[in-house]
């Protein structure tokens, strides 16, 4: 999701200014993603550059209001009606760093992992707290630490996965460095390519 998408969603409601559109998104995410006005504003301009929103007459207190136009609430049926495509490939940190520690001499995976699932599991609880007292009448606050709640659930089933994957398959620890039989070490780029790249 971009800023872009969610800025034209909230101006579906009606003109707004940038605090006002600051205000709107952080309560509609439950503060998830904070915002700093400058982002809103950068966003803004953006957008009025592009066709998306056109800026009002200045109120009396120097407030610029924005509006939306037929071709943003066009963009903004489409991002509402396009499913959201996750990486193929996982690049989160836990991921990397647990691939890096089964090469990495020395390190002690099970207390990395140990580590990793206390962590999470004090996440998981402070999550479910939040959401006994957030009650029942901010349903999209609600669904916003379900999500959070069922990552956190997931990342500890992972985890779990992992510990036990390497218990049946202890890993062999080989260098990344090492290369396989029949494996030619690439060129190092030339100093041209280098300061090309």
């Amino acid at each position: 999701m971009s800023i872009k998408h969610g800025l034209l969603a909230l101006l579906e409601h009606g003109p707004a200014y940038g605090y006002q559109l600051r205000s709107a998104f952080e309560k509609s995410t439950g503060s998830t993603w904070p915002l700093n006005i400058g982002q809103v504003y950068s966003t803004l301009s953006r957008l009025e550059r592009d066709g998306l929103v056109e800026a009002l007459p200045e109120s009396e207190k120097g407030q610029q209001p924005y509006t939306i136009t037929e071709k943003g609430r066009a963009t903004v049926n489409a991002w509402f009606n396009s499913p959201v495509v996750a990486d193929q490939r996982p690049r989160d940190e836990l991921t990397i760093k647990v691939a890096l520690a089964l090469c990495t001499p020395g390190v002690n995976i099970p207390a990395v992992i140990q580590a990793q699932r206390s962590s999470t599991l004090r996440t998981l609880q402070e999550y479910t707290r939040m959401k006994f007292a957030a009650g029942h009448d901010d349903t999209a606050w609600t669904l916003i630490l379900d999500a959070m709640i069922f990552k956190a659930e997931a990342e500890v089933r992972w985890l779990d996965h992992t510990e036990t994957a390497l218990r049946r398959n202890p890993p062999h620890q080989t260098s990344p460095l090492d290369l396989e039989d029949g494996e030619s070490t690439p060129s190092e780029p030339t100093v041209a390519e280098k300061s090309t790249s």
